[in-house]
């Protein structure tokens, strides 16, 4: 059994999993979803996305994108009913994950 603060120090050390708190809840399935978890793509979640289009912030290539990535899966309806904020925030995530693995681990150690 882990303690929250493991938890903690478990999740910080996964540079592939950025959890992302919901500016508003979403509803799921009859459940209100306050958070999400984005993977880092591989190329198959990137197929058929620019890759400059998500480093600009595309909210088009970021919503297409978005279910491949998310746990729980998102269908494309549910990821156009977050709001600007979250988008912005996970297209923050996806910015990190397009850096290579020493950036990251950098930027989420100023964090």
């Amino acid at each position: 059994m882990t303690t929250a603060q493991q938890q903690e120090n478990l999740e910080a050390l996964n540079l592939d999993v950025q959890t992302i708190e919901l500016d508003s809840d979403i509803q799921i399935g009859g459940e209100r979803l306050e958070k999400l978890d984005i993977r880092k793509p591989n190329t198959q979640a990137l197929s058929g996305i620019k890759i400059a289009d998500l480093l600009q912030g595309d909210v088009n290539s970021i919503l297409k994108v978005l279910p491949r990535i998310s746990t729980p899966i998102l269908t494309q309806q549910q990821a156009q009913q977050l709001e600007p904020c979250d988008i912005a925030q996970i297209g923050g995530a996806l910015m990190l994950f397009l850096q290579p693995k020493s950036q990251r681990a950098e930027i989420l150690r100023q964090q």
